[in-house]
């Protein structure tokens, strides 16, 4: 490539070609795990949330859009993010293993009827292999965003669960499809519990 232009148009040029390609595969698996959201808080139950690296910022910015809002004034959502207590966390991490960082939080916080919602470019996460058990122990659903073949989450899923599957193998272009699935999300929350975006007959 001759500049630095070059590059970031070629970025540009990746990012925009993954979703495309995500686009072929994955839109019904968000449709349908949008409307488990929606069942799980229609249901008076609450969403906890966790990732490590950039995906913990993605796990975060979840949180923000539920607790918050989206697009448009409306109540706050129930959620938790499990990745930005660091008091929590480090705690965990020094006092037994930094596997156990999330799933101790599952298991204090998680209530049956809850969701998890887990995210793993690469599907081998310790840590999130342990919070989707204690999930299941909580009698909880799973929803696991990951990349690449899956790695080691489908084995660790259960029927109910959903995999949202990125069908890409570069952690950049993994994470921002991940984003980009989540704003769906938010979306179709506020469109089915609020109307949201819902074209006036």
């Amino acid at each position: 490539m001759n500049s630095l232009t070059d590059r970031i148009r070629a970025n540009f040029t990746d990012s925009i070609q993954t979703k495309i390609n995500a686009a072929d595969s994955i839109i019904s698996i968000i449709a349908e795990a949008s409307e488990e959201v929606v069942q799980v808080l229609l249901e008076g139950h609450k969403i906890l949330s966790c990732g490590n690296g950039g995906s913990a910022c993605d796990a975060m910015h979840f949180s923000a859009e539920m607790l918050n809002r989206f697009k448009q004034e409306r109540p706050g959502l129930p959620a938790i993010t499990l990745t930005s207590d660091i008091a929590t966390i480090t705690a965990i991490g020094n006092d037994y293993h930094f596997s156990d960082i999330f799933a101790k939080q599952v298991r204090a916080l998680g209530q049956p009827g809850d969701l998890l919602l887990a995210i793993t470019t690469s599907g081998n996460s310790a840590n999130i292999i342990s919070a989707i058990k204690a999930a299941h122990d909580k009698n909880m659903g799973v929803i696991a965003l990951t990349g690449y073949d899956g790695g080691k989450i489908p084995d660790y899923l259960q029927e109910k669960d959903i995999e949202i599957r990125v069908p890409a193998y570069d952690t950049a272009r993994i994470q921002e499809t991940h984003l980009l699935i989540i704003h769906c999300i938010c979306d179709i929350v506020d469109y089915r519990l609020f109307g949201h975006g819902e074209t006036e007959t």
